[in-house]
């Protein structure tokens, strides 16, 4: 994408950032909604509960099982620019629970890149600039440069491969049964994160 540099969006990015968590943080927030019967977001349903449960599992199995090619992490490790990788989310998002782990893989290896979370409903007018179709799909990753505070490329909601299946069965069928969206979760369990880690060297690049 272009990059962008309006005062309005370094200001909402600044004031994002200031309100931001680290990945561990987010992973201790979780759980402890788990233990709550509760959840992150506007709406807390019960619905949502469960999914921020599901997705706390998810999370802890991609922490201990997402591996990294030899190819890869010489590539992240040789990422010499200070960055910012700025991630909303929320904890009842199935997206993000096979992905952010996964963008903590990669950004463990490299001290360049600072790894923060912001939760989108408290952060409007931040997710607000970042639409996707209109929309506000999560988890959607900002790429901030920070010797200049320039936005350099976004990802998300999906990896690429997640997004063109997506998109190729709306087209055909207008909108996400639930049988596809088991169909989403079976593929992530079978790209076990290479999708998404070949997108973010995509980013380094």
């Amino acid at each position: 994408m272009e990059a962008i540099k309006e005062p309005i969006v370094n200001t909402i990015i600044s004031e994002s950032l200031n309100n931001s968590m680290t990945y561990d943080a987010y992973r201790t927030l979780v759980s402890k909604l788990v233990e709550e019967k509760s959840t992150t977001g506007n709406e807390r349903t019960e619905a949502l509960v469960n999914y921020t449960m599901l997705n706390d599992r998810r999370m802890k199995r991609w922490d201990k099982t997402v591996k990294l090619s030899d190819e890869a992490k010489s590539k992240i490790k040789s990422f010499d620019k200070k960055v910012t990788w700025l991630v909303i989310s929320e904890s009842w998002c199935g997206d993000a629970a096979h992905v952010m782990p996964v963008i903590n893989k990669v950004a463990e290896l490299n001290d360049n890149i600072n790894y923060k979370i912001v939760l989108r409903d408290k952060n409007d007018a931040l997710m607000n600039q970042f639409l996707t179709n209109g929309g506000r799909a999560i988890p959607k990753l900002i790429m901030i440069d920070d010797a200049s505070n320039t936005i350099l490329n976004t990802f998300g909601p999906r990896p690429s491969v997640a997004t063109n299946m997506v998109n190729t069965f709306k087209a055909t069928h207008g909108t996400l049964t639930p049988e596809f969206k088991e169909d989403l979760q079976r593929w992530y369990n079978k790209d076990k994160g290479q999708s998404t880690v070949d997108d973010l060297l995509g980013l380094l690049n």
